[in-house]
């Protein structure tokens, strides 16, 4: 069966599932020139593994809500709604018009508190104990700015969200006809009846941290014993709940050649998705410019991506550094973030605000605007955090 992604009076992509790998075909009057104009995004969706195609007759009791809510819809990644969707359909427009230099805040990650329960030496948002958090009612405000902004992703974030009272109450407050609600989380709390909750409240996808499989160098990443455990066991809550399942892996020197082992740790969970982003040089980690990633630490990453893409039964990968490379820094450009104090900032990792969402109803539409006149914004290169220039250029102005 094939799904259109997106499709006018003279031009149309559709991508059809096959055998666990998809195909990507365009056509309409004017398709041999307008697929030239989308040949990126076209092959950002071709020849890829999927998640699950949803059907009445073949859907896979994990899915069953997901099939109630859709109905026929094909689970791509755990990262954009369903094809097809209305919430897809926005997405798809987004970027549409970004491509004629209209951007917008496709995904915008909201920190509800900065309350965590972990240290991680890597945190881009550091617990700096003032014990900061949005509202219920400020959140929801949020994320009405952010929707009619354009987001069609809405990430709960933190410190800690699990810990957040009225988490629940937020996820069923996203549309899912504008955009799908989802979550990070380092799986402290995610118990059985924490699952089944916010699957009940509507969440689309949940992303659990981990940054080695091994459980002595987890612990010391995250700063606390016992973290992989609680992340190993609400892994396996959440994906009982029914809930699809992302494990979010922060890429670095430390764990670059563990990959096969991850790889085999995401498989035997049985996780639907395994992402990747390159360390940044931010947070509590914005000392250490040096620590990033070598040309050949990047290249043992692409050849793991390679082999692993050869692998029919193991999860979808979402390989954060490789889409950087292809498609440049989403900073200020497709992501946005929204900090405890209601700072808006370009994306989670540069500490820059541009607003604050307690300012009036319109603040993040004005601060994307100011967002949007920084030049800094409109390079498309690599992450702006590690990019040399643009630290030494805005350095006073992190926070």
């Amino acid at each position: 069966m094939k799904y259109s992604i997106y499709k006018n009076p003279v031009f149309r992509v559709d991508i059809e599932p096959s055998a666990g790998q998809t195909k990507v075909t365009a056509g309409g009057i004017l398709s041999p020139v307008l697929q030239k104009a989308v040949t990126q995004e076209m092959a950002f969706f071709d020849n890829q593994k999927y998640i699950a195609e949803l059907r009445e007759e073949t859907a896979d009791p994990t899915f069953a809500s997901y099939y109630r809510r859709y109905k026929s819809a094909l689970i791509y990644s755990t990262w954009m709604p369903p094809i097809p969707s209305p919430a897809f359909k926005r997405m798809v427009n987004g970027r549409m018009k970004s491509a004629l230099g209209k951007y917008r805040p496709e995904q915008v990650t909201i920190s509800i508190t900065e309350e965590c329960p972990n240290r991680c030496l890597h945190c881009a948002l550091p617990n700096k104990n003032n014990h900061s958090k949005l509202t219920v009612d400020e959140t929801k405000d949020a994320i009405d700015q952010a929707i009619d902004a354009g987001a069609t992703n809405i990430i709960f974030d933190g410190g800690e969200p699990l810990g957040y009272a009225g988490l629940e109450e937020l996820i069923s407050y996203v549309d899912p006809k504008k955009a799908i609600a989802c979550m990070f989380t380092s799986g402290v709390g995610l118990t059985e009846d924490k699952a089944k909750s916010l699957k009940d409240a509507g969440l689309y996808s949940i992303s659990v941290s981990i940054d080695s499989p091994f459980e002595e160098q987890h612990d010391h990443m995250r700063g606390v014993s016992g973290v992989f455990k609680n992340a190993a066991a609400g892994i396996k809550n959440a994906l009982a709940a029914g809930l699809l399942v992302n494990i979010y892996v922060v890429l670095a020197p430390h764990n670059v050649n563990d990959l096969d082992a991850v790889y085999d740790f995401a498989k035997s969970l049985g996780v639907h998705e395994l992402s990747f982003y390159e360390i940044v040089p931010t947070g509590r980690w914005i000392d250490n410019t040096s620590d990033i990633l070598t040309p050949e630490q990047h290249e043992i990453f692409k050849q793991f991506v390679e082999e692993c893409g050869k692998d029919k039964t193991g999860p979808k990968l979402f390989s954060g550094p490789l889409v950087v490379n292809e498609f440049g820094c989403m900073a200020g450009r497709q992501w946005m973030h929204i900090t405890p104090e209601g700072d808006i900032l370009p994306c989670s990792c540069v500490p820059i605000p541009y607003g604050n969402v307690k300012t009036g109803k319109n603040a993040v539409k004005k601060a994307w605007k100011k967002i949007r006149a920084d030049p800094a914004y409109s390079r498309g290169a690599d992450c702006l955090m590690r990019n040399p220039e643009f630290r030494e250029e805005y350095g006073e102005q992190f926070r």
